[in-house]
């Protein structure tokens, strides 16, 4: 198992973007809603649970939270989410994919089409960038539980199950086979280690590395497509150099 230092410019500052997204409440309703429509019940639907606990680290209310899962079971009536992933190009040829939940499909694509031609980069067609990335299971740690260190923990994840991790600024973040999300999450939960977030990604195979100008202009892209009120998650396959990460996330 080795670990990665790169994982904020493969999976760009998502954290940090969704503490501070005035639109985060919207987007986590619409992601319960949709995982509940499967299977209301947390303790047999992982995604939900997952759902449910990015809420909570997010302090959504508890009433919003059962709002959302009555809606989904349609005690409540509500509006029709479905999910849509677009697949395009940065600048510096950068893969991106695009999760959207949305109610209209054709103001979606029109609006994260327009992001991309407004920053240099091109909406491709299904299947053209997605075989650079593979599904994974992920579980995030923000903080080393008391008396732990990342050996230890690294160890433990290993143990319960996680193939792969990565770090940034003191977070670690598992990777596991998809099927086994939830085996490494409650093992961890188990030993007494506090999980930030828990559910399915897309893991870049690959990186492609950005520099100067170009990566501005895709640091810009991303950050404005992670904005976009439909747009649920966004992943790319680049590494950019840190002096200029620091910079962007400073500014």
């Amino acid at each position: 198992m080795a670990g990665h230092s790169k994982w904020a410019n493969i999976k760009y500052r998502k954290e940090r973007q969704d503490k501070k997204r005035s639109n985060l409440f919207s987007k986590l309703t619409r992601e319960l809603i949709v995982c509940a429509r499967q299977d209301p019940n947390p303790e047999t639907n992982p995604a939900l649970a997952a759902a449910i606990e990015r809420a909570r680290a997010a302090n959504m209310p508890k009433e919003n939270i059962e709002r959302a899962i009555k809606r989904a079971a349609g005690d409540l009536e509500g509006t029709r989410y479905e999910e849509v992933t677009y697949e395009g190009y940065g600048p510096g040829g950068v893969a991106i994919l695009v999760r959207t939940l949305t109610d209209n499909r054709n103001r979606t694509a029109a609006a994260v089409r327009h992001i991309f031609e407004s920053h240099g980069g091109s909406l491709g067609t299904e299947g053209c960038v997605a075989w650079q990335f593979e599904r994974r299971g992920m579980v995030q740690v923000e903080r080393l539980p008391e008396g732990m260190d990342k050996d230890e923990l690294v160890l433990l994840a290993i143990e319960k199950g996680a193939e792969d991790f990565a770090e940034d600024e003191g977070s670690l973040t598992f990777y596991t086979a998809p099927t086994e999300v939830a085996r490494v999450r409650d093992g961890l939960v188990a030993a007494g280690v506090e999980v930030g977030r828990a559910g399915l990604t897309m893991v870049p195979k690959a990186t492609v590395r950005v520099e100067g100008k170009e990566a501005e202009r895709l640091l810009k892209l991303l950050d404005e497509l992670d904005d976009q009120e439909d747009v649920q998650e966004v992943v790319a396959n680049f590494e950019v150099p840190d002096e200029l990460l620091a910079r962007v996330e400073s500014s």
